[in-house]
């Protein structure tokens, strides 16, 4: 055992390391190094939104100068929609450099966060010139000047634009400026939520890991203890009857077996683990014939539920030792359950020496108090005590656990 938990505490402590600050250090480089196909996703979604977003308030806004359609105050839904199309692999590229730039640090940053998205909509005013030079080549007919809004001197007379700095420009820049802040603010803000998605489900996997190990370490701890203890018990039997220390040898090999079996899965079978406490208890038996009596549950009335694997051990150990300790007259270990509802009882009692003070809790107290925190948290309790009655009761209330875990060491019992 204590080669074990440092081990574990080590790999553990290595796959945090990998998870948490490993992950980050690569995360940039990685993260951007491609747009994910749930971003891809997004931006589409909402490209098209922009898109027919754009083509209906230009519709809207030339019904409202024109009511009659006589003249083309803007350009045309074809032409907006080349437009837009033409764009979206621009927005592609400037979302990419912008995930691979970052925000950090920010007097770099930030400037060249601003310049990509004024190199981006600086371009889509001229785009929608060409969008309409192009469609006019497919419809077959001469280029139409859009975009004119009446001087005042004349329904013929109209004021057109002067130069790449008009206020066209200016206005469908201004427009997409703000379309690709809107479309950069989505992409981070995905981008964050994935990092903390990640970032939970890695803790997760730690807290597994470590939960994973401390019960293993907790297990392991049973096994030695278990094994001193019956130990002692054939001692006392080999010098005056070695035939019955040769029979305990054998039931030995065969608990040891079972315990070996039960330390390798976190949860048994209420049955099997009733069936190692009764191997237990006979060999006790037959150290103490006549001073402990054993009474265990009906099998036949036992629930069909699982329970943590050797987690009554320790309180049948605890019960034998404890009970026969300054205790001349018989010793009764009786084990019960119950089954109410949604819970399990599980309750060890054994009869105590008169005026034998308690005894602080033990290494196996504590190693069932641990055990149970870690698999079920507050929804189990655990309590030891005396009684009026000269007895000690240790008993466990825990959830009912009618379906076992799907593993092959739990399937193949």
């Amino acid at each position: 055992m204590n080669v074990l938990v440092p081990s574990s505490a080590r790999e553990i402590e290595l796959s945090a390391r990998t998870a948490s600050g490993g992950a980050e250090e690569e995360r940039p480089a990685a993260a951007s190094a491609r747009l994910s196909r749930p971003l891809l996703a997004i931006l589409t979604v909402f490209w098209i939104y922009v898109t027919v977003s754009n083509v209906l308030y230009a519709r809207s806004m030339s019904l409202e100068f024109d009511p009659d359609g006589t003249r083309r105050l803007f350009a045309h839904w074809d032409a907006r929609v080349v437009q837009h199309l033409i764009l979206f692999p621009l927005l592609l590229g400037a979302i990419w450099v912008s995930l691979r730039v970052g925000w950090r640090p920010a007097w770099r940053a930030v400037p060249m966060q601003l310049l990509l998205g004024l190199i981006f909509c600086s371009v889509a005013s001229p785009l929608l010139h060409d969008s309409e030079s192009i469609m006019a080549a497919w419809h077959g007919h001469p280029v139409t000047t859009w975009m004119q809004v009446p001087h005042g001197h004349g329904p013929d007379e109209q004021e057109k634009p002067e130069g790449l700095i008009s206020p066209a420009w200016v206005g469908s820049a201004t427009s997409f400026f703000l379309t690709y802040g809107f479309a950069l603010a989505l992409v981070t803000g995905f981008a964050l939520y994935q990092r903390f998605r990640d970032s939970e489900l890695r803790l997760a996997a730690v807290e597994r890991a470590w939960s994973g190990a401390r019960l293993a370490a907790l297990r392991m701890q049973l096994s030695p203890h278990t094994l001193f203890n019956l130990l002692h018990t054939i001692r006392g039997q080999i010098g005056w009857d070695p035939a019955a220390a040769q029979s305990m040898i054998v039931q030995l090999g065969d608990l040891l077996r079972r315990l070996l079996n039960a330390g390798e899965r976190d949860f048994s079978r209420l049955r099997d683990e009733l069936d190692f406490a009764r191997l237990y208890l006979e060999l006790q038996q037959r150290r103490f014939v006549d001073r402990l009596t054993l009474v265990l549950p009906d099998w036949a009335a036992l629930p069909r539920t699982w329970v943590p694997s050797l987690i009554l051990q320790p309180l049948i150990e605890n019960a034998v030792t404890h009970g026969l300790a300054e205790h001349v007259g018989p010793v009764t270990v009786r084990v019960e359950v119950f089954q109410s509802g949604g819970g399990l009882t599980l309750r060890v009692v054994n009869s105590m020496a008169v005026g034998r003070a308690r005894q602080p809790d033990g290494v196996g107290l504590r190693n069932v108090r641990d055990r149970l925190a870690v698999h079920f948290g507050d929804r189990a309790t655990f309590v030891a005590q005396p009684t009026q009655a000269h007895e000690w009761v240790a008993e466990i209330h825990m959830p009912l656990l009618e379906e076992g875990p799907r593993s092959p060491s739990s399937e193949s019992r």
